[in-house]
């Protein structure tokens, strides 16, 4: 049976101050990283293709 999940009646999250200089450094270091992750295994997902097509 499916769950359903509790709507929070919230209209931001976080504080209303802007980010500091860290938080922000922080968040570009992690999007970056999750490209790099990305794009490795789309490179292993496309070896792995070329590499079935040639046997083949």
């Amino acid at each position: 049976m499916k769950r359903k999940s509790t709507e929070l009646d919230v209209d931001f999250i976080g504080g209303q101050d802007p980010m500091t200089k860290e938080e922000e450094k922080a968040i570009s270091e992690f999007i970056k990283v999750q490209k790099l992750l990305r794009a490795k295994k789309q490179n292993r997902s496309a070896k792995a293709v070329r590499q079935s097509k040639s046997i083949v």
